[in-house]
């Protein structure tokens, strides 16, 4: 094979891994699962869920258009999105919170966070999570333009992969998807892909009629929370799993929606 058609085979592979692992939107598998094609994948994601995205941008607009009112919309909306990922990420928030919140034994608290049981710690991050991010879509959705503000920090959320799989950041298992992205993202990909982020944030703040910065701002302070739960994990696991993946995107979105709706 030659070394474009490896090239293509590698970024075919990795946005068929990302559309398929991080929305429920039917693709074919990719023939391939390695570091590379994770790195595609983890890179792109907020491109990957751009036709979920879409979706709940449609159905914001549609609650809009009917005359219901923002919390019920935001609830509807921020549903459609657990759905359109097939719960993989509230579950990983829910199985990480557990884990952490389990005895200091590091393989005790990879192994609570692989049975998928939720206890009380991870039924509490869930409602809290999801709540904010429902309570923050809500006063988005107040305006105009908050079907497509929501959206945008919706997909923008994904860049939590990104971040979370830079290259240094270890794997707390041998096994399981973190293994696989744990440390596959050069940080020359992971920097464009902050400014784009950034970029798309401070439209959405600006379709608000807030000042430039303050979406950009959103993604600084999403970046930010998103380092202490790096850290909390490589010091308490060693390091990420899929879990963390999927608990850091849920808490990145409710960060996003929260310095937006912020007057």
């Amino acid at each position: 094979m030659s070394a474009e058609s490896s090239r293509s085979a590698v970024g075919r592979d990795g946005v068929a891994l990302a559309v398929g692992t991080l929305t429920a939107v039917p693709v074919p598998g990719p023939r391939t699962v390695d570091r590379p094609r994770a790195a595609v994948a983890m890179s792109i994601a907020p491109l990957a869920v751009l036709p979920a995205g879409l979706l709940i941008a449609a159905a914001a607009a549609a609650f809009d258009r009917v005359g219901l009112p923002p919390l019920v919309s935001a609830a509807l909306v921020i549903g459609a999105g657990v759905l359109l990922t097939r719960a993989l990420h509230v579950d990983g928030l829910a199985d990480t919170v557990d884990g952490l919140a389990s005895s200091y034994d590091r393989d005790r608290a990879l192994t609570v966070m692989r049975t998928g049981d939720v206890g009380p710690a991870g039924t509490v991050a869930v409602v809290l999570v999801v709540g904010v991010q429902v309570f923050a879509a809500a006063n988005l959705l107040a305006y105009d333009s908050g079907w497509l503000v929501v959206a945008v920090a919706w997909c923008c959320a994904r860049t939590a992969l990104a971040v979370l799989c830079v290259r240094g950041v270890a794997a707390a298992r041998p096994e399981g998807l973190g293994a696989t992205v744990a440390g596959s993202v050069p940080a020359v990909v992971l920097a464009p892909g902050l400014v784009v982020a950034a970029a798309a944030m401070s439209g959405a703040g600006l379709l608000l009629s807030r000042p430039w910065w303050q979406g950009a701002l959103a993604l600084v302070a999403a970046v930010a929370v998103l380092g202490v739960l790096l850290q909390r994990c490589r010091s308490r696991l060693g390091g990420i799993t899929g879990d963390v993946l999927g608990a850091g995107v849920e808490v990145c979105a409710a960060v996003l929606l929260v310095v937006l709706s912020a007057s």
